[in-house]
């Protein structure tokens, strides 16, 4: 998959396009859609299938007070739409001059003059250009004035919930991380690197690996049935999100205690994957530090038959 940072990485000889636009924050199941599809239609006219993504996400330029926290942050959106069968991805730096450019100038200028996109295909409530004042009618008049067809694709629903990066992201705040993966079509998860604790694990409960610093989307605060991959290897493990209330002062971390743990060398530079998997209850200030304990290991034991059950399911 190729990947131009900008228009003028586009090269001229590039050929027959069918594009999509949009964010794609999550790459969930209903995005999956209009990829698979954009590009069975490319490849049937030997062409090629584009995304077109904006970085960074256009609120935190228009709105900052009110921009999401991502789901997936560019790198993690590119390593999935690297998975699916897009030829290319234009990532468009996104800025006040961008944000100001009439929808009809941003179809001629990126869709026509850069991609010569033959078919571009959008979600119903897709909008584009200054002010968002273009929608899937005006792309459809549009396509009749610059010879490109628009394709566009219903609302999609599973499960009485919208496929959509905002409904994804508000049951994820709620720590329904669950209900989460089943619109994402595979399991919420957060990359980052080791970071250091206050030692509180080693010195009073279990061990336990801590992520750095994160800051975009993570669960609402609680405790989580988890995988941690580290490197090549994945760790059953019980993930705590929060503020470790019990030891007094807060202080916000995310720690995960491996349940099959074996020594392994965690260098600063190490990526980590936070795979959350199920909730299992929030997060509580604890009278001691034996009762936070005992708690725990019966956070383990609800961990080890959850796991224990996947297994039995899969075979």
């Amino acid at each position: 998959m190729q990947v131009f940072r900008s228009l003028d990485e586009v090269p001229s000889e590039l050929g027959t396009t069918v594009v999509s636009v949009g964010n794609f924050d999550g790459v969930h199941r209903a995005h999956q859609e209009v990829v698979r599809r954009m590009a069975d239609r490319a490849h049937s006219l030997s062409g090629k299938a584009v995304v077109v993504t904006f970085e960074p996400h256009p609120f935190r330029i228009l709105r900052p007070d009110v921009a999401p926290k991502l789901l997936t942050p560019l790198p993690i959106k590119l390593r999935l739409l690297q998975q699916t069968r897009v030829d290319a991805v234009l990532v468009l730096p996104f800025t006040r001059d961008l944000s100001l450019m009439p929808a009809s100038d941003f179809a001629k200028t990126v869709l026509v003059d850069a991609l010569h996109a033959r078919e571009i295909h959008e979600g119903y409530n897709f909008h584009f250009g200054h002010k968002a004042q273009g929608n899937v009618n005006t792309l459809a008049d549009l396509g009749k004035e610059f010879g490109f067809e628009a394709t566009v694709y219903p609302e999609q629903l599973l499960r009485g919930h919208r496929l959509s990066s905002t409904e994804i992201r508000k049951l994820i705040g709620e720590g329904r991380v669950a209900k989460a993966r089943a619109l994402l079509g595979r399991p919420f998860s957060i990359f980052s690197n080791p970071g250091r604790g206050r030692g509180y694990g080693h010195k009073y409960t279990v061990p336990t690996v801590n992520l750095a610093r994160y800051d975009e989307l993570v669960p609402a605060i609680g405790v989580y049935i988890s995988w941690l991959r580290v490197g090549d290897e994945c760790f059953e493990a019980v993930t705590n999100v929060g503020n470790r209330p019990t030891f007094g002062a807060d202080s916000f971390a995310i720690e995960s205690h491996l349940l099959n743990f074996h020594p392994i060398e965690l260098l600063p530079e190490t990526e980590l994957e936070l795979i959350f998997l199920q909730r299992l209850r929030p997060e509580v200030k604890f009278p001691s530090v034996e009762a936070l304990r005992e708690q725990i290991a019966r956070d383990v034991h609800k961990a080890r038959r959850y796991f224990r059950l996947k297994v039995a399911v899969s075979n």
